[in-house]
C-alpha cells in the first residue's frame, strides 16, 4: 500500500532586490520536493506557475507586483517563422544528446564563459563547481543535461557549445537553465536554437508544451520568449493564449542576440 499523499508546507523568503526590474524587490514562496510523490508534486505545481531549483519548487510572491508571468510554448502547434527556420538550418549540424544529470568539467567551463560574458553581475556569477553540481545533480524528478556539440572528428566527441538542464514531465519539457558559447564566431543565436530544438523534440514525442519559465514585462532580457508562437501565459483564469503586439522587425536582431 502506498503512503498517503501529504499536502506540502509552503514558506516565504525575505524580500531581496529584484534581478529583473530596477528598484523593485522580490519575494518567493517555495516548498520542498521530496518523498515518493516529488515528481507528481513538481508537475502539479508547474502547472500553476512554480519552477524547480534543485529539490525546491518556487514561484514569485512579490508584494504589489505581478510582472513575472509563467509562459509555455504549445509545441505540437508550433510552426517556425522564416528567421527561426534559417537559425535551425544554420545549426543543424550540431549533435544533440540527452545526458544523465551529472556534471562535467567541460560543462562547468562553458557555464563560466557564458556567465562572464552574458551575466557578469548576475546572482550566479560566483557559482563554483560544487554549486554547479548541486544545481544539476540534486533533482528528485526526471532530469537531463541536453548537450549540443559540433561534429566530432575521428570518433571523438566534438566541442561542447551549448547545454540545457531540462526536466521531462508528462505534459512537456521544462527548460530549467540553458547556457552556451557566447563568443563563437559562427554560432550566433545558440540560445534561441536550444529553445527551438526543445520545441521540435517535444512535438516529436507528442509532449504538448515547452515551459520557458517567466516572462517579465519591462525586462529586456525576457523579450525573446515572445518569439515562440503559439505561446500561452498563466492567468488567474488558467492558461490562455499570450496576446501581445508584435515586436518591430528592427528589434528582432537585438532580441535574438540577447537570448539566454
Amino acid at each position: 500500500m502506498s503512503a498517503p499523499f501529504r499536502f506540502p508546507r509552503f514558506f516565504v523568503t525575505a524580500p531581496s532586490p529584484c534581478p529583473y526590474l530596477p528598484g523593485k524587490t522580490e519575494r518567493k514562496v517555495f516548498t520542498e520536493l521530496r518523498g515518493p510523490h516529488a515528481a507528481e508534486l513538481n508537475e502539479a505545481l508547474g502547472r500553476i506557475g512554480f519552477r524547480r531549483s534543485q529539490s525546491v519548487a518556487y514561484r514569485p510572491s512579490c508584494a504589489g507586483c505581478q510582472a513575472c508571468i509563467s509562459v509555455r510554448v504549445v509545441a505540437t502547434e508550433f510552426r517556425p517563422n522564416a528567421t527561426q527556420r534559417r537559425l535551425m538550418r544554420r545549426h543543424s549540424d550540431l549533435e544533440v544528446s540527452a545526458c544523465e544529470a551529472w556534471t562535467t568539467e567541460e560543462q562547468f567551463s562553458l557555464l563560466r564563459r557564458y556567465l562572464s560574458v552574458r551575466h557578469p553581475d548576475g546572482g550566479m556569477h560566483d557559482m563554483d563547481e560544487m554549486d554547479f553540481a548541486d544545481m544539476v545533480e540534486q533533482t528528485p524528478v526526471d532530469t537531463y543535461m541536453i548537450e549540443y556539440r559540433e561534429p566530432g572528428v575521428g570518433g571523438k566527441p566534438g566541442r561542447l557549445v551549448g547545454a540545457c538542464l531540462t526536466d521531462r514531465q508528462s505534459d512537456g519539457l521544462s527548460m530549467i537553465y540553458s547556457f552556451f558559447d557566447p563568443d563563437h564566431p559562427e554560432r550566433n543565436g545558440l540560445g534561441n536554437y536550444i529553445i527551438l530544438d526543445h520545441i521540435v523534440h517535444a512535438a516529436k514525442a507528442s509532449l504538448p508544451y515547452v515551459y520557458l519559465g517567466y516572462w517579465v514585462e519591462g525586462a529586456p532580457r525576457m523579450r525573446y520568449k515572445v518569439r515562440y508562437r503559439p505561446l500561452e501565459k498563466l492567468t488567474p483564469k488558467g492558461w490562455v493564449p499570450f496576446e501581445q503586439e508584435t515586436v518591430p522587425g528592427a528589434a528582432v536582431s537585438k532580441i535574438l542576440a540577447g537570448a539566454k
